[in-house]
């Protein structure tokens, strides 16, 4: 088991692939905490993994708040004793084109993807450099190294994380700890299920695989970067996009 008796924190757990990832770290021997702002969600993924004889506590987590975080993390901790590995993976889209874009859409997205990654880790990378290990996963997209039509504040937070990765990888590095970003590209879950056929259809013939992604094959790369096979690992962006040519 590549996690065994590791502490996972993942927020956004309750969904998607945060919830595919938190299924298969609890197969691979991970502690799991479901992190998400959602309780019920949370809870319902933290209940699947006990009643397969994994190990997993459910938090309630507003990653945009400093105190909701603390208390989660506070939480997390008293569970587990420690936290091995911190996946950002908790996101919103708030979708509209520059001169339209409202301060509200702007703040709401800012908050989440990127304040919320920041106090994620602010709270969390304390417990790591005193046990003098840990790996941080920060979830981007491509569409923080390529830009996107009418996500002028999605793509900014998702270019932001990756220079958070960077920068914590070469702060937190001496003591032991990794921090890596993952740019996914289009990955088949509710979100996509919402964009037009057409669109879908032409984002499929720019991606030389022809398909969309699962979740389940975003979430190996996670485990990848969240086991001890990536000892070696910090600072970089991995993508995982199918080839797709932007």
């Amino acid at each position: 088991m590549r996690l065994k008796n590791k502490v996972t924190f993942i927020t956004g757990g309750g969904q998607g692939i945060g919830r595919a990832t938190a299924l298969l770290f609890a197969r691979e021997g991970g502690r799991v905490v479901v992190a998400d702002i959602n309780k019920s969600a949370a809870d319902s993924v933290a209940a699947e993994i006990i009643a397969a004889d994994g190990q997993a506590l459910a938090v309630q987590v507003d990653v945009s708040r400093a105190e909701s975080v603390e208390a989660a993390v506070a939480e997390a901790i008293q569970w587990g004793s420690r936290i091995d590995v911190l996946l950002n993976n908790a996101g919103i889209t708030r979708d509209a084109r520059l001169p339209k874009m409202t301060e509200a859409q702007w703040d709401a997205v800012i908050n989440v993807n990127l304040k919320g990654v920041w106090l994620c880790g602010r709270a969390i990378a304390p417990h790591m450099i005193a046990q003098g290990s840990g790996s941080i996963i920060n979830v981007s997209s491509i569409v923080g190294l390529y830009g996107n039509f009418g996500q002028s504040n999605y793509a900014a937070t998702k270019a932001g994380v990756i220079a958070m990765a960077q920068t914590w990888a070469r702060e937190l590095g001496p003591s032991g700890v990794r921090s890596n970003a993952v740019a996914p590209g289009f990955i088949a879950t509710e979100l996509t299920t919402t964009i037009p056929e057409k669109i879908t259809n032409g984002i499929k013939e720019r991606t030389p695989l022809r398909r969309f992604g699962q979740p389940e094959e975003l979430a190996q790369v996670y485990l990848f970067l969240a086991s001890d096979d990536s000892s070696y690992i910090n600072g970089t962006v991995i993508a995982v996009d199918g080839g797709l040519v932007w």
